[in-house]
């Protein structure tokens, strides 16, 4: 069941936006063999970066965020 504000929650929420960035951070990773010659960047930096990412979005979606009534109660 969708809580009553997902739309506020989709635009506003940390949680949300981390989670988009993880996934951004995940196709990088992938696409980081092709990119080798062009950017020299560590080949698990892309998959750390990721981890601490979606780490991130697992405590902003815990706390409490100004802006985002809390509708579902």
């Amino acid at each position: 069941m969708l809580v009553t504000n997902w739309r506020a929650v989709l635009k506003r929420a940390w949680s949300v936006r981390l989670m988009l960035l993880a996934g951004a951070l995940s196709g990088l990773e992938f696409a980081l063999p092709y990119l080798d010659s062009f950017v020299p960047i560590p080949p698990r930096l892309f998959a750390a970066l990721s981890g601490l990412t979606v780490g991130a979005a697992f405590v902003a979606r815990l706390v409490a965020q100004k802006g985002i009534a809390d509708a579902d109660q």
